[in-house]
């Protein structure tokens, strides 16, 4: 049983069939951006004819590596049979699907994956689909552009844009892999309708751009957003396309280009180390604004602000589940230790109750607060995703048996949300809204 080869709108795929679930690695849902297509809006792939064998995941977009040692090294980068290729060419998606056939439509779950939108892919270590699989999800995970090459705002790029913006790129690619899930996942025995988009960090904040974006919210039935997201949250830096150039003309600069045919011919290592030498100058002069590549207010893919997006109702009319971990960014050890909750958390629960205020249901808000075996790292910023992946068993610590408990009750929260926009299910402790009458918080910790 399982979907062994599925015809997508482009031509036909084979996958890989394993114990009750079937996944395709390395499926291109865009041209590779090199080229003219450098610096600019992705473009859909070419048709071709015969079957091409979806068995190996893609190479991860061209990257600057921050993750050569150091915690995040250890914790997720480590792993031999997760070291890939960085290039250009690596518009790439994943798909683990349970379905028998094309007509099962299974709920969808689009994952965006984190790292400030420098770094990171759709296949690493802690991501698998194998968990959500197995409760009749399908999981579909995604690279898109990063750094400059996602997201460099210039006026050379504005000037020959149709919509007179630049920046964004990497914003692009994912509403691009949106709406490649929407045309092709019946194909793979999913609900076109029933997309769920979710992500942690900059997938996080990814994730809260796709539900105010005019270009997706439309696309998205449902989403959850983990440390990165909600009303009022601190790295949220608005920057409009001004601020953008002006940041995009400062590491031109840094690359030496003379025009925009120079810029798009250079070495993709070149474009890498300028980056490098634009991060040190900024923080020479204090031109340091929030994340230095990221999403901006251009008019075209974000027509407002994250929060005024909200308070005018203008993101999507979804189900929502948010929320953060214990010892997340922007928490302090005396924040901790005088029972104070963190920014995040604040933006988390501030989220649902704007969603109240605005007549709208309420958002599920959850805290993780397991301190993970192996070390002094607490519940840290990325720790949950271990648990809700149920990937435990490729982590290095030393996960007990209530550690799988509790990543089992996740995976089960996670996917019952997916399914219908409501976590709970039979054998869970009971996971309440979290409204003005009622603040609830799912704290997820082992028993």
């Amino acid at each position: 049983m399982g979907i062994g080869v599925v015809t997508t709108k482009y031509g036909k795929i084979s996958g890989v069939k394993q114990d009750g679930y079937t996944v395709f690695k390395g499926v291109r849902y865009a041209k590779p951006p090199v080229g003219e297509l450098r610096f600019a809006p992705p473009a859909e792939p070419e048709p071709w004819e015969g079957i091409q064998r979806a068995d190996t995941f893609g190479k991860m977009c061209a990257q600057f590596n921050s993750n050569d040692e150091g915690f995040y090294k250890k914790e997720f980068y480590s792993h031999p049979d997760f070291q890939f290729e960085m290039d250009e060419d690596g518009l790439f998606l994943n798909v683990w699907t349970p379905a028998d056939s094309s007509t099962d439509r299974l709920p969808v779950a689009m994952w965006l994956h984190g790292g400030a939108y420098m770094g990171g892919c759709g296949s690493e270590l802690e991501f698998d689909g194998e968990a959500l699989a197995k409760k009749g999800v399908i999981l579909v995970t995604v690279n898109y552009r990063l750094g400059a090459l996602g997201f460099l705002a210039h006026p050379w790029l504005t000037k020959e844009s149709p919509n007179h913006v630049s920046g964004n790129y990497g914003t692009l690619d994912q509403i691009a892999a949106l709406r490649y899930v929407r045309e092709n996942i019946a194909a793979f025995g999913g609900n076109p309708e029933s997309i769920t988009v979710f992500g942690q960090s900059a997938g996080c904040m990814s994730t809260q751009t796709l539900i105010t974006s005019p270009l997706s919210r439309n696309m998205i039935s449902k989403a959850i957003l983990q440390s990165g997201g909600g009303y009022h949250f601190p790295l949220f830096a608005n920057k409009t396309l001004a601020d953008a150039e002006r940041a995009g003309e400062r590491f031109v600069a840094c690359t030496g280009a003379k025009s925009l045919e120079e810029l798009r011919a250079l070495p993709v290592e070149r474009i890498l180390q300028a980056q490098v030498m634009f991060f040190m100058d900024a923080l020479k002069s204090g031109a340091v604004d929030g994340l230095p590549f990221a999403p901006v207010i251009d008019g075209y893919v974000l027509t407002e602000g994250y929060d005024t997006a909200i308070e005018n109702n203008n993101i999507a009319h979804a189900d929502y589940l948010i929320g953060s971990t214990r010892n997340d960014i922007t928490v302090t050890s005396e924040m901790l230790a005088a029972g104070e909750k963190s920014p995040v958390y604040q933006s988390s629960a501030a989220f649902s109750l704007k969603l109240e205020e605005l007549g709208r249901a309420p958002a599920y808000v959850y805290y993780f607060t397991r301190q993970l075996p192996g070390d002094d790292a607490g519940a840290f910023h990325s720790s949950e995703l271990w648990y809700m992946f149920g990937t435990l068993d490729r982590c290095w610590r030393p996960s007990t048996e209530a550690d799988y408990a509790l990543s089992d009750r996740m995976v089960s929260y996670w996917a019952n949300f997916i399914k219908s926009g409501d976590p709970n299910g039979e054998g869970l402790p009971a996971w309440e809204k979290h409204s003005m009458g009622n603040p609830f918080v799912e704290i997820l910790d082992i028993d």
